[in-house]
Parts: C-alpha cells; structure tokens; sequence
C-alpha cells in the first residue's frame, strides 16, 4: 500500500502470474484493483488465491472480506471483559443468592402447578405430610407415626412409604403438601442443611401464604438457638408467625405434646382468626 502510495502517476500495472496471499492483510488491494480510476490492473479478474491451501485457487476478486471488516481485537476484548464479569457475577449469586433463587425457583414451580393442584387432586387425601431428614427417621417412625396413625387414626403422607416411584422429587414433594390438610415439619440441625428439606419447607410456605389457612405446623426434635437459625431466614419468619412444638422442652409431659399436634391436625380454621397456643416453651 505504501508503494503505491508514493506513485500518484502510477496508471498501469501488470501483477498478473503473481502469488497472491488471500487474507485480510490483502483486502484493500482488492477494493484498491477495483475502485481505483487512475490506475488500470491488467487482469485483475484472473488474480488466483495461491495461500492458504483452503482458498488455493479461488479468484482474489471473490473473495468474502466480510470477517475481515470486524476488528477482531475489539471481539477479544470484549468477550473476555464479558467472560470476567459473567465469572464474576455467578460466584457473587452462588455464595450470596443461590438459596433466594432455589426458593425463587420452587415457588414459581408452586405457583404454576397451584391451580392443577388444586382442582385436579383430592383436597383431603392425607391428614398431613412429614417432612423430614433420614437422619431423624427412627424417631418419625418409632415416636411420631405410631400416635398418630396407630391411635388417633390419622392418615400420614412419608416419603419412604408413599412417594412414587419414578416421578420426580419435587412432583412428588409438591402433590404430597397439596394432597394434605397439614404439612408437619420435623426440624433438626440435620434438616436445616438438608437441601430438600428446605425445598419442601419453602412449597409448605407458599401454600401457607398463598391459600391463608393454618397449614404448616413446625416441630423442633433440638433446641437450635436463635442465633443459629440467622441463616434460614426463612424458618426464622415462619416462627414470628407460626406455633410451633419442641420434642426436647415435651420430655416431662409428652402427652401434653401429643395432645396438642393432635389438636393442630384437627384445627381447620383460617390463620387470621383465633388459634390453639402451641408453643412448648418460649423461643426469643
């Protein structure tokens, strides 16, 4: 380009039996070979791509310098400073956010099979559903399902007993709170960092907030310290709001504490009018 530059009375050339190099270094020749009107090139049309061997003998006039008009620099920059900012970005929304967006996520999930729910499943298939960790298992099963199934005749809904096979987890966690007037949380340490757990908690609460009646009842298996409820927010607004039961503060008076989840599984009222008081013990 320089040399040509320099000869402003240049008015022909022959280049033809040439190499030509077919790149985006050679565009302007091209366009220069084509729209120049000072300077006639002999044959131009007959100039033939000898490298790279992919475009080996294609005509230099053909060739599509469409990829060769975007700066290429400019597309690395910015897709690195993207790259950075998307890495950025997913690692703030993982250590800050990821439990807002599951509980985001699950609800939206709630929210859409609410109405199919609703009309489509029978309103008392179980008395109540029992949420809980395998790790608390033994006392679900030796303690909580012989008084209420054996004695009082309730019908309970147990993963292990009727979840179906095959169906995914959060159908089956979903139809299971829908299909029962009551959804009984048995909270341990364990439970709190149990990821379904958490999941069917926060579809319990969405029902609860969504429907407004009392269908969410809360038992502690371990006293757990406010302090270390701070990071399950969500447990920590159900408790403003929510009666709860705790196993360990019922050892003197068990029956007392049989007496009343009784009670709350037979309660049907609304959550704004009055309510049992089932708190054993006071929680600050």
């Amino acid at each position: 380009m320089e040399v040509i530059k320099s000869l402003p009375a240049l008015a022909y050339i022959d280049l033809k039996d040439n190499s030509f190099t077919c790149d985006c270094d050679n565009v302007w020749f091209g366009q220069w070979a084509v729209n120049d009107l000072q300077t006639q090139v002999f044959g131009a049309s007959n100039f033939e791509c000898n490298y790279p061997k992919g475009l080996k003998g294609t005509k230099l006039l053909d060739l599509d310098v469409r990829s060769c008009m975007v700066d290429i620099e400019f597309v690395y920059f910015i897709t690195t400073t993207c790259s950075i900012l998307l890495f950025m970005v997913v690692t703030f929304t993982y250590n800050f956010l990821r439990w807002q967006l599951a509980y985001a996520y699950y609800i939206f999930l709630a929210l859409l099979f609410d109405t199919k729910y609703k009309n489509k499943q029978a309103p008392n298939q179980y008395d109540a559903f029992i949420s809980y960790n395998t790790h608390d298992e033994p006392w679900v099963i030796k303690e909580l399902v012989p008084k209420l199934e054996e004695e009082q005749g309730f019908k309970l809904c147990l993963h292990h007993r009727d979840f179906e096979p095959g169906k995914p987890i959060i159908d089956n966690i979903t139809d299971a709170i829908y299909g029962s007037r009551k959804t009984i949380c048995v909270i341990s340490r364990k439970y709190l960092e149990s990821e379904w757990c958490s999941r069917e908690i926060q579809v319990a609460s969405f029902r609860l907030f969504d429907e407004q009646k009392d269908v969410l009842v809360l038992v502690f298996l371990e006293d757990i310290p406010t302090s270390q409820l701070s990071v399950y927010h969500r447990i920590r607004k159900l408790l403003k709001r929510q009666t709860y039961l705790s196993w360990p503060q019922a050892e003197e008076h068990p029956e007392l504490f049989w007496v009343k989840l009784c009670k709350t599984l037979k309660n049907r009222e609304d959550i704004n009018e009055d309510r049992l008081l089932l708190t054993v013990g006071d929680r600050p």
